[in-house]
């Protein structure tokens, strides 16, 4: 590894002016160097082990592979590095399957560059930073009900009802069918004793159970 001051940045965003923004004012104003930068990871694979990066800033909105199935690819190609996710997406799934990837640091993209630099040096003396909404969307997630009466496919459902998907959008997003859908849906609503999807929205947020 190299010593904290020399750490070397690779910058996989597929935003030119994002990508150029972040690699201009982090060798600017940082100790640290954009060695560098990548508009997909399909464009960086072949290339980024001669970069011997300490620290890749990935972007999980990727034209071809996209972030979180480039992170695993990542982490076997340079098991040392550390991966800050940047992304505009914050759902719970999201997040979760970047941190279970391997991602040491999670921000959205309205992160100012010198939160960035300082995210950078965390993950490099160890922590794992997020911006604060994503923080707390892994700690909702880590407080959920452990009583649940729900199976973990109707905690799914519920968890997609509750940010206002149809019974098509679930069926798609779950690769299911529409009746499935609908019979967990039915099944939900008899555990939970409700009658309207409103009232199992009620209640999942006052059980905690999404």
């Amino acid at each position: 590894m190299y010593s904290q001051p020399e750490s070397r940045i690779v910058i996989i965003e597929d935003d030119q002016t994002i990508r150029e923004g972040y690699a201009y004012l982090i060798n600017h104003t940082s100790p640290y160097q954009v060695v560098a930068t990548y508009p997909s990871f399909d464009a960086a694979k072949h290339k980024i082990s001669k970069d011997q990066p300490d620290v890749i800033i990935l972007d999980i909105q990727l034209p071809g592979t996209n972030g979180i199935d480039a992170l695993p690819q990542l982490k076997k190609l340079l098991p040392q590095v550390y991966i800050i996710m940047l992304t505009v997406y914050e759902t719970e799934k999201t997040i979760l399957d970047a941190l279970a990837n391997g991602a040491s640091g999670y921000f959205t993209k309205n992160t100012p560059t010198a939160k960035l630099i300082e995210a950078i040096k965390d993950v490099l003396n160890g922590g794992g930073p997020m911006s604060p909404d994503v923080a707390k969307t892994v700690i909702l997630s880590l407080q959920k009900n452990p009583d649940s009466p729900l199976t973990k496919r109707e905690t799914q459902i519920l968890e997609l009802i509750t940010i206002g998907k149809d019974r098509g959008q679930i069926a798609k997003e779950l690769f299911i069918e529409v009746e499935t859908v609908k019979t967990h849906t039915k099944n939900i609503y008899t555990k939970l004793n409700v009658n309207s999807k409103a009232e199992a929205i009620q209640v999942a947020k006052d059980k905690r159970l999404v």
